[in-house]
Protein backbone atom coordinates (compact mmCIF):
# COMPACT_ATOMS: atom_id res chain seq x y z
CA UNK A 1 0.00 0.00 0.00
CA UNK A 2 2.86 2.31 0.77
CA UNK A 3 4.28 1.64 -2.59
CA UNK A 4 0.93 2.28 -4.26
CA UNK A 5 0.56 5.44 -2.23
CA UNK A 6 4.09 6.48 -3.21
CA UNK A 7 3.49 5.63 -6.82
CA UNK A 8 0.11 7.30 -6.66
CA UNK A 9 1.70 10.37 -5.13
CA UNK A 10 4.46 10.31 -7.80
CA UNK A 11 1.81 9.99 -10.50
CA UNK A 12 -0.16 12.83 -8.89
CA UNK A 13 2.97 14.98 -8.72
CA UNK A 14 3.88 14.01 -12.22
CA UNK A 15 0.34 14.79 -13.42
CA UNK A 16 0.44 18.08 -11.53
CA UNK A 17 3.84 18.90 -13.03
CA UNK A 18 2.63 17.91 -16.50
CA UNK A 19 -0.58 19.89 -16.02
CA UNK A 20 1.47 22.87 -14.83
CA UNK A 21 3.91 22.41 -17.72
CA UNK A 22 1.04 22.08 -20.19
CA UNK A 23 -0.71 25.12 -18.68
CA UNK A 24 2.54 27.09 -19.01
CA UNK A 25 2.93 25.87 -22.56
CA UNK A 26 -0.70 26.69 -23.31
CA UNK A 27 -0.20 30.13 -21.75
CA UNK A 28 2.96 30.63 -23.82
CA UNK A 29 1.30 29.39 -26.98
CA UNK A 30 -1.79 31.49 -26.21
CA UNK A 31 0.48 34.47 -25.70
CA UNK A 32 2.28 33.70 -28.97
CA UNK A 33 -1.06 33.29 -30.78
CA UNK A 34 -2.35 36.55 -29.24
CA UNK A 35 0.82 38.36 -30.33
CA UNK A 36 0.57 36.84 -33.78
CA UNK A 37 -3.12 37.75 -34.04
CA UNK A 38 -2.30 41.27 -32.82
CA UNK A 39 0.55 41.51 -35.36
CA UNK A 40 -1.67 40.18 -38.17
CA UNK A 41 -4.50 42.53 -37.20
CA UNK A 42 -2.05 45.46 -37.11
CA UNK A 43 -0.56 44.38 -40.47
CA UNK A 44 -4.02 44.02 -41.99
CA UNK A 45 -5.13 47.37 -40.54
CA UNK A 46 -2.02 49.00 -42.05
CA UNK A 47 -2.71 47.33 -45.39
CA UNK A 48 -6.36 48.41 -45.22
CA UNK A 49 -5.23 51.96 -44.41
CA UNK A 50 -2.76 51.90 -47.34
CA UNK A 51 -5.34 50.49 -49.74
CA UNK A 52 -7.92 52.96 -48.49
CA UNK A 53 -5.43 55.79 -49.05
CA UNK A 54 -4.69 54.50 -52.55
CA UNK A 55 -8.39 54.24 -53.31
CA UNK A 56 -9.02 57.75 -51.94
CA UNK A 57 -6.20 59.13 -54.10
CA UNK A 58 -7.49 57.27 -57.14
CA UNK A 59 -11.04 58.46 -56.52
CA UNK A 60 -9.77 62.02 -56.12
CA UNK A 61 -7.77 61.73 -59.36
CA UNK A 62 -10.73 60.25 -61.22
CA UNK A 63 -13.08 62.93 -59.90
CA UNK A 64 -10.61 65.65 -60.95
CA UNK A 65 -10.19 64.03 -64.38
CA UNK A 66 -13.95 63.76 -64.84
CA UNK A 67 -14.49 67.34 -63.68
CA UNK A 68 -11.87 68.51 -66.20
CA UNK A 69 -13.56 66.49 -68.93
CA UNK A 70 -16.96 67.90 -67.98
CA UNK A 71 -15.50 71.41 -68.09
CA UNK A 72 -13.93 70.73 -71.50
CA UNK A 73 -17.13 69.25 -72.91
CA UNK A 74 -19.14 72.12 -71.44
CA UNK A 75 -16.85 74.69 -73.07
CA UNK A 76 -17.05 72.78 -76.37
CA UNK A 77 -20.83 72.78 -76.17
CA UNK A 78 -20.86 76.48 -75.28
CA UNK A 79 -18.66 77.27 -78.29
CA UNK A 80 -20.82 75.12 -80.55
CA UNK A 81 -24.01 76.72 -79.27
CA UNK A 82 -22.48 80.17 -79.78
CA UNK A 83 -21.42 79.23 -83.31
CA UNK A 84 -24.86 77.80 -84.10
CA UNK A 85 -26.60 80.88 -82.69
CA UNK A 86 -24.35 83.14 -84.76
CA UNK A 87 -24.96 81.02 -87.86
CA UNK A 88 -28.71 81.07 -87.29
CA UNK A 89 -28.68 84.82 -86.65
CA UNK A 90 -26.79 85.32 -89.94
CA UNK A 91 -29.26 83.10 -91.75
CA UNK A 92 -32.19 84.96 -90.19
CA UNK A 93 -30.60 88.26 -91.26
CA UNK A 94 -30.08 86.95 -94.80
CA UNK A 95 -33.63 85.62 -95.03
CA UNK A 96 -34.96 88.86 -93.56
CA UNK A 97 -33.07 90.92 -96.14
CA UNK A 98 -34.29 88.60 -98.93
CA UNK A 99 -37.82 88.98 -97.63
CA UNK A 100 -37.45 92.77 -97.43
CA UNK A 101 -36.15 92.89 -101.03
CA UNK A 102 -38.98 90.67 -102.23
CA UNK A 103 -41.58 92.74 -100.40
CA UNK A 104 -40.07 95.90 -101.88
CA UNK A 105 -40.13 94.34 -105.37
CA UNK A 106 -43.72 93.16 -104.94
CA UNK A 107 -44.83 96.58 -103.66
CA UNK A 108 -43.15 98.26 -106.64
CA UNK A 109 -44.78 95.74 -108.99
CA UNK A 110 -48.18 96.34 -107.36
CA UNK A 111 -47.73 100.11 -107.65
CA UNK A 112 -46.92 99.67 -111.32
CA UNK A 113 -50.01 97.51 -111.82
CA UNK A 114 -52.17 99.97 -109.89
CA UNK A 115 -50.90 102.88 -112.01
CA UNK A 116 -51.53 100.79 -115.16
CA UNK A 117 -55.08 100.03 -114.01
CA UNK A 118 -55.61 103.69 -113.19
CA UNK A 119 -54.45 104.72 -116.66
CA UNK A 120 -56.78 102.11 -118.20
CA UNK A 121 -59.68 103.37 -116.06
CA UNK A 122 -59.03 106.98 -117.07
CA UNK A 123 -58.83 105.94 -120.72
CA UNK A 124 -62.13 104.03 -120.51
CA UNK A 125 -63.73 106.86 -118.57
CA UNK A 126 -62.63 109.27 -121.31
CA UNK A 127 -64.06 106.96 -123.98
CA UNK A 128 -67.31 106.72 -121.99
CA UNK A 129 -67.51 110.54 -121.54
CA UNK A 130 -66.81 111.13 -125.20
CA UNK A 131 -69.54 108.61 -126.03
CA UNK A 132 -71.94 110.28 -123.61
CA UNK A 133 -71.14 113.73 -124.95
CA UNK A 134 -71.68 112.41 -128.51
CA UNK A 135 -75.06 110.93 -127.50
CA UNK A 136 -76.09 114.13 -125.69
CA UNK A 137 -75.08 116.26 -128.67
CA UNK A 138 -76.99 113.92 -130.94
CA UNK A 139 -80.08 114.22 -128.71
CA UNK A 140 -79.68 117.98 -128.52
CA UNK A 141 -79.27 118.28 -132.31
CA UNK A 142 -82.28 116.12 -132.82
CA UNK A 143 -84.30 118.16 -130.33
CA UNK A 144 -83.28 121.54 -131.71
CA UNK A 145 -83.75 120.54 -135.26
CA UNK A 146 -87.26 119.98 -134.86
Amino acid sequence: ENRIAEESSKVDRRITEEVARLENRIAEESSKVDRRITEEVARLENRIAEESGKLDRRITEEVARLENRIAEESSKLDRRITEEVARLENRIAEESSKLDRRITEEVARLRTQISDVRADLIRWMFVFWVGQIGVLLGILFAFFRR
